[in-house]
C-alpha cells in the first residue's frame, strides 16, 4: 500500500478539497447554508446522515464530500475510514475541524481510519497498482506522530498474518524480530535445536515435526533500562497449525496461516513501546513453530517435561498453542517482571462465546483488566473479560501428570485454556491474556477482510497510561 507517513500531513493552508462530517441531529442546521442546487444533490443520492453515509456535492467549478457520523461531538477511529476508501486520490481536510470531538475524542482519532481505511494486502497480485494516496491535511500536528505509530502497528500485523505460512514461518517470525531490533538498537536472541529440546521442551515438541525449513525456534528480544519497570509480552506463534495428529478438516486448516496473529500482536506492540520510547525493560518472547505431521510428531497421550518442571498430558495435539506459550510464559516470568500480556489465537470456544469482534481478555488484577476495558473502548478496540474461575482448575487435572492440556468436556474452553497458562505464569505477576481472532471475516470501514489487530489498541492504551 502506499507508504502511510503520507496519508497525514500538517495543515499549512495548501489547496484541498474539504470533508464535512455530519450527524443527523445537525443535518437540518447545515442544510439550510447550502444552496438549492446542492441540497438537490444530496437529495439525490439519498444522504440522511446516517452512519458511513457518503455523497459529494458540487461546489462551483468544484466539489466538496460529506459523510453522515454519529456524534460530530465524539468522533470514532471509524468516522474517517468510508470516506478514505472511496474518495478519489487527491488532498483534503475537514471543514470546521476545531469544532469536531468537542465532547470527546477529537481529530485524532479519526486519523486512525484514515489511514487504515487505505491498506490493501497485494504482495501477491501481479496486477496490482498503488492507489493514488488521499492525503489528509489537520492542525492537529501533535496528533500525526502518534496515529501513524498506532495505525502502522495494526498494518503490520494485518501483513503478517495475511501472508500466507509458506512466506511466514518461523524464521520469517524470527526475521521481522531482528528487523524491529535493527530499528530500535534492541538485542535478540534465538533459541533452536537441541538447546530449544533442553531448555523449552513444549516449544521443541510442538514443532519437531516440521521440515528443516520450518524449525522451531525461541525468540528472545530485549530492550530499554534494566533499571525501568520489566515489561514482558508474549506471543503465540504457530506459522501454520494442522492440528498434528489430531489433525483438522481441510475447513478447519484453512486460516491457519492466521495461527500466528498472536505473535503478530506482540511484535507490534512491542513496536510501539520502543518507538514511543516507553521507561520499561521489554521483554518480548515468542515461541515460534509449526504444528505438523510427520513420522516424529508428538501424540496423543504423550507426557511432555516442560522449562516449569511440570508434567503435561498431551489429549489433543490440536490444543498446542497453549504448550508453546506455557514454556515462554515461565521463561517471562524468571526475570520477574512487573507486568506479563500475552497474545494468542488460542480457542475456537472465545469465538463461539464472543464472536470475532471481540478478544477474550483475561487478568488476574481487576485494575489491569479495568484498565485494558477502559483503554479499548476509549481507541474502538473493545474486548470483553471472561473469568479465570478457580472451580474449572479441577478440569486439567490428569490421571498420569501434573495437568492435561486439553479436558474432554468442552465446558468454558476459552477459560480453561486460560487457567492453563494461570499456571506457568510467576506467583503474583500481573498477568493478562488475550484470546484473539487476528481476522476479520468480513469487511467493515477501516477495517478490510483479512488479518487484522484485535486488543492491540486497548493494550497499548493501557501501557501508555501506566508506563507513558
Amino acid at each position: 500500500m502506499t507508504d502511510k507517513n503520507a496519508l497525514i500531513q500538517p495543515d499549512h493552508g495548501q489547496s484541498a478539497i474539504s470533508l464535512h462530517l455530519i450527524d443527523k441531529a445537525g443535518l437540518a442546521d447545515w442544510l439550510k447554508t447550502l444552496s438549492a442546487g446542492q441540497r438537490a444533490a444530496l437529495a439525490a443520492q439519498k444522504f440522511e446522515a446516517g452512519g458511513y453515509e457518503t455523497a459529494i456535492v458540487p461546489d462551483g467549478d468544484g466539489w466538496f464530500a460529506v459523510a453522515g457520523i454519529a456524534n460530530t461531538a465524539s468522533l470514532s477511529s471509524w468516522c474517517l475510514a468510508k470516506l478514505a476508501e472511496i474518495l478519489p486520490g487527491g488532498t483534503y481536510r475537514l471543514a470546521h475541524a476545531e469544532k469536531l470531538g468537542s465532547a470527546g475524542p477529537g481529530v485524532g482519532q479519526a486519523l486512525h481510519g484514515w489511514i487504515t481505511g487505505q491498506y490493501r494486502f497485494d504482495r501477491y497480485r501481479k496486477d496490482a497498482k498503488g492507489a493514488e494516496p488521499r492525503v489528509l491535511l489537520t492542525k492537529a500536528v501533535k496528533a500525526i506522530e502518534p496515529a501513524l505509530a498506532e495505525a502502522g502497528a495494526v498494518l503490520m500485523v494485518r501483513d503478517l498474518v495475511n501472508t500466507p505460512a509458506e512466506d511466514m514461518g518461523p524464521a520469517q517470525i524470527e526475521a521481522e524480530a531482528r528487523a524491529l531490533a535493527k530499528v530500535h538498537h534492541a538485542v535478540v536472541h534465538v533459541v533452536t535445536g537441541d538447546v530449544l529440546e533442553r531448555d523449552y521442551p513444549m516449544v521443541h515438541a510442538v514443532g519437531r515435526a516440521a521440515s528443516r525449513h520450518h524449525a522451531p525456534r525461541l525468540i528472545e528480544l530485549e530492550w530499554g533500562d534494566p533499571a525501568h519497570p520489566r515489561l514482558a509480552i508474549v506471543g503465540k506463534g504457530v506459522c501454520f497449525d494442522s492440528g498434528g495428529l489430531d489433525i483438522k478438516p481441510s475447513a478447519g486448516m484453512a486460516l491457519m496461516k492466521k495461527d500466528m496473529g498472536g505473535a503478530a500482536h506482540a511484535l507490534a506492540l512491542a513496536g510501539l513501546v520502543m518507538g514511543a520510547g516507553l521507561k520499561v525493560r521489554l521483554h518480548l518472547l515468542v515461541p515460534a513453530v509449526e504444528n505438523a505431521v510427520s513420522g516424529n510428531a508428538f501424540r496423543p497421550g504423550d507426557i511432555l517435561r516442560t522449562r516449569q518442571g511440570l508434567s503435561v498430558e498431551v489429549t489433543n495435539t490440536d490444543a498446542e498453542g497453549r504448550l508453546v506459550l506455557g514454556d515462554a510464559l515461565t521463561r517471562a516470568s524468571e526475570l520477574k517482571p512487573e507486568l506479563v500480556i500475552d497474545f494468542a489465537t488460542l480457542t475456537g470456544a472465545a469465538r463461539v462465546a464472543l464472536g470475532p469482534d471481540l478478544p477474550a481478555m483475561f487478568a488476574r488484577r481487576d485494575e489491569t483488566a479495568d484498565g485494558l476495558l477502559r483503554a479499548g473502548k476509549a481507541r474502538d478496540d473493545a474486548c470483553w473479560r471472561l473469568p479465570l474461575h478457580e472451580g474449572y482448575r479441577e478440569y486439567l487435572k490428569s490421571d498420569v501428570a501434573d495437568l492435561q492440556n486439553s479436558p474432554a468436556n468442552g465446558f468454558a474452553g476459552a477459560s480453561v485454556a486460560a487457567l492453563f497458562l494461570d499456571r506457568f505464569v510467576g506467583e503474583g505477576i500481573d498477568w493478562a491474556h488475550f484470546d484473539t481472532f487476528a481476522w476479520r471475516p468480513a469487511a467493515k470501514p477501516g477495517r478490510p477482510k483479512g488479518g487484522d489487530a484485535l486488543g492491540l489498541r486497548a493494550a497499548w492504551g493501557l501501557l501508555l497510561e501506566r508506563f507513558g
